[in-house]
C-alpha cells in the first residue's frame, strides 16, 4: 500500500525549494517506493499547475521525469486551519498518513489546535518544522497538544541540519577509533567550536527571520542539538531510544559559560559585498522593522557540567552575510604536557579535529617534522572525505518519515532543553544588556 504524503502549506517557499525536490531525489533513488502526493495550501492552483510546479521542483534536484512515479498527487485549495477542512483533505485516506507543516509556527500551532476535532487514524505521523514553540513553556505547552493528537512515537520534529549522515560521521569516527575514543575529553580538549557561517544574506525572508534572529534560527533549533552530539555519553546503541537519551542528558547538563550572558555576542550586517554581490544593510532589507533589533549573527558560549566535559568551552557562532559558507565542529586539543628540548618552533595547541558539514569531511591539523630542518616542527594536515551524501538532507528527513523510523527525529525534552539554555540570552538581549554590534557584509563577522 502507497504512504500518503499531506503537504500543509504545499504551495510555499518551504515546499517548492526543499521537500518536493527532496521526494524526487527519494523517488529516484527508490523506485519502488509507492508514494501519493496530496498538497494543500491557500494558492489557488488547478490540478495542471499543481503537477508542473512538482516537475519543476524535482528538476531541481537531477529528478527530471520522476513525477510519474508517484502513486497519485493533487492539490486542494484549504484553509488549514478550518477543522472541518482538514476533515476533508484527511477523509478516505487509508494506510501510512504523514501530515507535514510547511507552515509558519503560529499556522502550525493553529492547525494542530484544529486535528483536535478531527479523527486521526491510527497510522497518521505528524512532521512539524522548527522553531517548536518560542519558549520553554510553550514548546511544553505544544509538546502537550502534539500528544493528544498521536502518540510521541508518531511526532516527528523535523532538524534537517542533523542529517543521519552527519550524526554518523561524527559518532563513527569517535566511538571505532582507538585514537579517538580516549581523548574525547576536557583532559585532551581544551575547547569545542561549532560554527555555521552563511553567505547569504536575508532572501526575502524577513516575515520569519526578522521575528527569529540567528539565536533562535540556528543556534536554539540546530548548533546546540549538534552540541549534544558531540558531547554525549557514548550510547549502548544507535537507536532511537539510546541515541535519544544520551542527547538529552547532555543538553540537561549543559549551562551557559559561568551562568552569564555576558558572554554572548549579537551583530547584524551592514552594506557590504559578498563575491560579486551588493548587499545592503540588514536593516533596510525589504520587510525588516529595525525597531525589533534583530540580530544577524550570535555567538554563545555553553559548558556541559559532567565528569567528562567540565570546564571546557563549547562556543556556537551563526551569522548570514558572512564572507564565505563554513559549517563545522573543531575540537581543539590541549598542548602536550611537555615537550623534549631540541625541537624548534611554537606549538600552540595539541592539534584540532575538524568536521566539515557539506562537503563532507575530516582535518586532522598535526604538529610535525619533515621539512629543510628536521627538527623544525610546522603544521601538517591529514584530510579524509567522507563522500557525497546519497541523499539530501530532506530526502534524508523524508525516508525515515515514509518509513515509520524516528532516528532524526527531535525529542520533546530535548526542544524544551535547548530553549531554557539560551533564555538568559534573549532576556539579556531583549534588556540591551549586551551591545549589538555591526559587521560588513562579506567580512568575518564582528571583531570580537
Amino acid at each position: 500500500m502507497a504512504t500518503t504524503l499531506l503537504i500543509l502549506g504545499a504551495s510555499g517557499d518551504l515546499s517548492a525549494r526543499l521537500l518536493l525536490p527532496a521526494l524526487g531525489q527519494l523517488l529516484q533513488r527508490e523506485p519502488d517506493r509507492r508514494v501519493n502526493l496530496l498538497g494543500a495550501g491557500a494558492e489557488e492552483l488547478s490540478h495542471e499547475e499543481w503537477r508542473r510546479r512538482v516537475r519543476a521542483a524535482f528538476d531541481t534536484a537531477g529528478a527530471r521525469g520522476q513525477a510519474h512515479r508517484l502513486h497519485h498527487t493533487e492539490y486542494t485549495r484549504a484553509d488549514v486551519t478550518d477543522p472541518n477542512q482538514l476533515r476533508s483533505l484527511l477523509e478516505g485516506l487509508d494506510g501510512r498518513v504523514v501530515i507535514y507543516f510547511a507552515l509558519p509556527p503560529a499556522v502550525t500551532r493553529k492547525a494542530c489546535e484544529a486535528l483536535r476535532k478531527v479523527p486521526l487514524g491510527d497510522g497518521t505521523v505528524l512532521a512539524l518544522e522548527k522553531p517548536f514553540g518560542d519558549g520553554v513553556e510553550s514548546a511544553k505547552e505544544l509538546n502537550d497538544l502534539l500528544l493528544q493528537l498521536v502518540p510521541a512515537e508518531r511526532i516527528f520534529r523535523v532538524d534537517h541540519f542533523l542529517g543521519r549522515s552527519t550524526l554518523l560521521n561524527i559518532l563513527g569516527v569517535r566511538l571505532s577509533n582507538r585514537a579517538f575514543t580516549p581523548i574525547w575529553t576536557a583532559e585532551h580538549v581544551e575547547s569545542v567550536d561549532i560554527r555555521f557561517d552563511e553567505s547569504l544574506a536575508l532572501e526575502a525572508r524577513a516575515g520569519y527571520y526578522d521575528h527569529a534572529g540567528a539565536l533562535e534560527d540556528m543556534i536554539q533549533s540546530h548548533l546546540l542539538q549538534v552540541l549534544a552530539l558531540v558531547a554525549l555519553e557514548p550510547p549502548a546503541t544507535l537507536d532511537t531510544p539510546g541515541l535519544s537519551t544520551a542527547m538529552i542528558a547532555a543538553l540537561r547538563a549543559t549551562h551557559l559559560w559561568e551562568d552569564s550572558a555576558q558572554n554572548s555576542i549579537r551583530a547584524r550586517y551592514t552594506a557590504g559585498t559578498i563575491g560579486d554581490r551588493e548587499v545592503c544593510s540588514y536593516v533596510d532589507e525589504e520587510g525588516v522593522d529595525p525597531a525589533r533589533n534583530t540580530e544577524t549573527f550570535a555567538q554563545i558560549t555553553c559548558e556541559v557540567r559532567t565528569e567528562r566535559w567540565a570546564g571546557v568551552p563549547f562556543r556556537l557562532r551563526s551569522g548570514k552575510a558572512l564572507t564565505a559558507k563554513v559549517s563545522t565542529v573543531t575540537l581543539n586539543l590541549r598542548p602536550v604536557r611537555h615537550l623534549a628540548n631540541g625541537f624548534e618552533g611554537e606549538v600552540p595547541d595539541g592539534g584540532k579535529l575538524t568536521f566539515s558539514l557539506g562537503p563532507d569531511e575530516l582535518r586532522l591539523e598535526l604538529n610535525m617534522t619533515g621539512g629543510a630542518d628536521p627538527f623544525a616542527l610546522q603544521r601538517g594536515t591529514l584530510v579524509s572525505r567522507f563522500g557525497e551524501g546519497q541523499l539530501l538532507a530532506y530526502s534524508e528527513v523524508l525516508s525515515e518519515l515514509l518509513d515509520g523510523e524516528n532516528l532524526l527525529s527531535v525529542p520533546a525534552l530535548s526542544v524544551q532543553e535547548c530553549w531554557r539554555i539560551i533564555d538568559p540570552v534573549r532576556r539579556a538581549w531583549a534588556a540591551d544588556e549586551v551591545p549589538m554590534r555591526e559587521y560588513v557584509a562579506g567580512s568575518l563577522g564582528p571583531e570580537e
